[in-house]
Parts: structure tokens; sequence; C-alpha cells
């Protein structure tokens, strides 16, 4: 093992450094600074930190104390995130609730809690979520939800890798490279959502991260953070959740929600496949709409279709179900074989499921990539 690999992460130093502080070993704790900036001398929060124990142990007024500089507060805010420790890993035993079900064609799923400047990674054990590891991360600089080009928020929603853009063909600002993601997906164009260029990024080189809240919509790491996630996720199209809130559920909690969600999936397939037409137009909601028709048209074109069908076939495979972040309904993806006498194929599909009055999962938003 090299000598590099023994070292304490950044933010383990720092948070270590702060914990010396705050228990009166200051000498030990500017020794630790010392060796940290030695490390990552673009490291500002590290280089503010060891600056106000210097102006402090000379007795005069802290640089920090000058709350009202935004560069200052940026700084403050990146400290309280990073000294949150609760969100560095989920509790034992738990997994994230948004996730109840990961293919297996899915070998890691990437969750970056947004209000919490975390980044999660997760690797898919035989069905089950298990923590690989967590590192900061920033994003846009006026907070999440994004609804339009150009307002600087960072989207909220499921999305994927889609590959790699080296840093040779990148600007500075993006650092080591980047991670495109598929924004707009399906459901931010169904609701009309504008912009483009959504990645998970580096930074430049003059420093170390950017402020919590400082991209025009991206999600920005450390340049060490970005190469440590990028082999785990480059190549095989790695989901990517954007949540607005984090929760965490027992694992028993996840596969009672995720086998009532499956059953319902698994019901409107053997309908399909049964040619029981009405009881399979019954899983789609009053609103439901697809390929520009709406739930009328869509039930009169199911009628046509098999009515003239000898038998069909539909089997699913690959199925990942999801609670959608910020959202109240769930998103199944999944591969589709359809056979029948006189037509097949084989596509992804994503449908997007509610509850409507009286609590019933329905289809409201289906479509084929």
């Amino acid at each position: 093992m090299s000598a590099s690999a023994s070292l304490p992460m950044p933010e383990e130093q720092l948070v270590g450094a702060i914990e010396l502080a705050r228990t009166g070993k200051t000498l030990e704790s500017m020794r630790a600074l010392e060796s940290l900036l030695k490390r990552q001398p673009n490291f500002r929060l590290a280089q503010l930190i060891y600056a106000d124990m210097l102006a402090a142990r000379s007795g005069m007024r802290g640089i920090a104390a000058d709350d009202q500089d935004p560069r200052i507060r940026e700084l403050f805010e990146e400290a309280r995130l990073r000294l949150d420790r609760a969100r560095y890993s989920p509790p034992a035993g738990t997994v994230p609730d948004m996730v109840l079900q990961l293919s297996s064609e899915y070998p890691y799923l990437v969750l970056v809690d947004l209000p919490g400047a975390r980044i999660h990674l997760f690797r898919n054990f035989e069905g089950t979520l298990e923590p690989v590891g967590s590192r900061y991360a920033a994003m846009g600089r006026a907070g999440f939800g994004k609804e339009v080009e150009g307002d600087l928020r960072t989207p909220v929603g499921i999305y994927h890798v889609t590959g790699w853009m080296g840093d040779d063909k990148l600007p500075e600002l993006y650092g080591a490279g980047s991670l495109p993601l598929t924004y707009p997906n399906l459901w931010d164009r169904f609701k009309s959502k504008t912009g483009h260029g959504i990645w998970l990024h580096g930074v430049p080189r003059q420093t170390y991260v950017r402020a919590p809240r400082s991209s025009e919509g991206c999600v920005t790491m450390a340049n060490e953070d970005l190469l440590w996630l990028k082999p785990y996720v480059v190549s095989n199209r790695a989901p990517v959740v954007l949540a607005d809130q984090v929760s965490w559920i027992s694992k028993a909690k996840a596969s009672k929600d995720r086998d009532t969600l499956m059953t319902r999936v698994e019901s409107w397939r053997e309908a399909w496949a049964s040619k029981d037409t009405e009881s399979y137009l019954g899983f789609y909601g009053d609103d439901f709409s697809t390929g520009g028709l709406d739930k009328a048209q869509f039930a009169d074109h199911k009628r046509r279709v098999n009515a003239g069908k000898k038998y069909v076939k539909v089997k699913l495979s690959d199925v990942s179900l999801f609670r959608y972040p910020g959202e109240s309904m769930f998103l199944a993806e999944f591969t589709l074989d359809y056979d029948s006498d006189n037509f097949k194929f084989v596509a992804k599909k994503e449908q997007y499921w509610r509850q409507d009055a009286k609590g019933a999962w329905r289809i409201f938003r289906e479509e084929n990539r």
C-alpha cells in the first residue's frame, strides 16, 4: 500500500482537525490543517480555518468573524454541511427509500442528497444496495428544482449517466472531466421543463471544491472525487437520483413496499398477456396520456389492436422500481418483450404510477425508449 493510500480523505482530515480544536487541542488541530494544506493547498475551507486559528493565536480578530462577506458565508455553509456526519452514510440496515428495486443490469447507483451536499455511491449486491462511499458535492446557485433553462437550479429526478467527457474536451471550469446525465427525461418533458447539459463534473484546478451553491445547475465535486466515481458508473448507464430530500428505511420495509408495487406491475402484465382488455385498461388512470393520445384514444386503440390478436405474450425483465423524488409517484423501468401472432418488439419502457382518490396505484404516463 502506498503512503497516499494510507492517508485519510481530505474531508476526514478537515473534520478531525475541527474536532481537535473544539476539544481545546489547538496545536494538534493546526498541525493536522498544515498537513492537509500541503496535500490540498487550494482547499479554501481548510485555509480559512487555519488562518482564523493563526489570527486567534496572535490576539487578532479572526478572519471568520467577518460573516457579512458572502465568500465567508459560503465557507460557513460548507463547514456546516461537512460537519453533519449523519448524512455521510445510511444507518446500519437501511436503504434509501427512493430505490425499491434495482435491476442487475445496473451494478452501481448514485444518490445525490442535494440539500445535504452529499453524493452517495451504492453497489447493487444481489438486489440489495450496499454503500460504497460518500463525498461532498455542490449544486446550482439557486438551489434545486429546475424548471426552465437558465434558472441556475439543479433538477430533481432520476437520470442515467451517458458516458464520459475528459478534460481535453472541456474548458477548465469542468476540471478533470464530466459525467453527462439524461436531463430532461420523460417526466421533465411531460412537465415542459427546459434546459440541457446537466452533468456531474469536476472543478477548476485553482480550487479544491466549489461552494455548496455555485454551479449553473450541475452537480460539482472535487476532481479526485469525480475520478473516484468515474470507473463505477461510466460504462453501465448507472442511475443517478437527484433528490430534494433523503430518507432511510429498513430493508424489511423496502422489501414490503417493493412487493406491493411489483404485484401491481405484474398484474398489469398478466391482464395484457391474457387479452383481458378492460381489466388491462383499468390499470390506467383517467388522466393517462402517451404519444399524443389521451385515455379515451388510447383505450380505443388497444381495443382495436387486441380484438385482432390470436395470442399475446408479454415478458418483463430488468425491472427497477423507484419512488420518484419530489413527487407522489413511483417509476417502473423495465425491458418489455412483446410477442403476438402478427407483431413482435423489445423495448425499454418507463411507467409512472400514482395513487387515485381511492388509493389504487394507476399508470398516468408511459413511454418506450
